[in-house]
């Protein structure tokens, strides 16, 4: 039987934990996440928990990183469940605060951003989103003071933009991402897959399939704009809507050329319904 995580919701509650295990000589590892946790998530604490001798995950669903048409309302909430799921990879804290606990009355500071969130991907569809995430982010990692953080490959940009942010910022905090986990059909796992149809979630491992198909064209030495212009055309026929499916360097995210540019990446945004998934992989032999 899986031990019981405990779970606090105030940042003096956190606080104090942390200052007792570091007494005590300890790593403390941070998972943040929105909760509806799935085996990605899970492979996030077992990576912290290779860096760090107590692991610490904390849920909330930041209001700040929905647009006004976004899905705050209605996305997943599911905090029981998490926590039995976080016992079986023996997390050691849950931190799932309020909003107003994040966000107390009179808040009005947001962090500003440029690099890596300015690369015209996901901030030309979302372009409140990673302000609004660096800002929620700042205040866990200061909240925890982590030895190390840990997040999922899979947000590729976010993940950009919050070890810039770092950085920037003289966050002692280690920045770390762990590889995406994928369901058996390719797809990425993600707490919004819970939203598409059977039909649509049939169709959604077209995604990955047309993005390692434009890898493998690349990497034979097809041009990059018609490898990616065919997996984009390869989707909407399947009844994909596109937002972008691009190649970028995989550590600026500047556009490129050839693989003569630097290390590259293949990032994508696209809707099945309405239902938005994003994904990225390495092109690489």
């Amino acid at each position: 039987m899986n031990a019981k995580t405990p779970i606090v919701g105030a940042v003096d509650e956190l606080r104090r934990y942390v200052r007792a295990r570091r007494a005590a000589g300890e790593r403390i590892g941070l998972v943040p996440t929105m909760g509806a946790l799935h085996a990605g998530h899970l492979s996030l604490v077992d990576a912290a928990r290779q860096a760090a001798d107590r692991v610490i995950v904390t849920i909330f669903v930041n209001p700040a990183q929905f647009g006004p048409n976004e899905d705050f309302a209605r996305y997943p909430r599911t905090l029981a469940a998490d926590v039995e799921k976080l016992g079986s990879v023996a997390a050691d804290l849950v931190f799932a605060p309020a909003v107003e606990e994040i966000y107390p009355p009179g808040f009005s500071t947001k962090v500003v951003l440029e690099g890596p969130a300015t690369a015209d991907l996901e901030d030309r569809f979302r372009p409140t989103h990673f302000s609004g995430v660096a800002t929620v982010v700042a205040k866990l990692l200061n909240q925890a003071q982590a030895d190390v953080a840990v997040f999922g490959e899979k947000d590729y940009q976010q993940l950009l933009v919050i070890k810039r942010l770092a950085r920037d910022l003289d966050i002692a905090t280690e920045i770390v991402g762990a590889p995406t986990l994928r369901e058996a059909d390719g797809l990425a796992m993600s707490s919004r897959n819970v939203y598409l149809s059977r039909e649509d979630r049939e169709r959604a491992k077209e995604l990955h399939g047309a993005m390692s198909e434009a890898a493998r064209q690349i990497l034979k030495g097809e041009n990059i704009g018609a490898a990616t212009g065919a997996a984009r055309d390869a989707l909407t026929a399947a009844g994909f809507e596109v937002d972008y499916l691009e190649a970028r360097h995989a550590q600026t995210l500047a556009p490129v050329a050839s693989l003569a540019d630097g290390p590259m990446r293949l990032l994508a945004a696209a809707k099945l319904g309405a239902t938005r998934l994003i994904d990225n992989i390495a092109v690489q032999s």
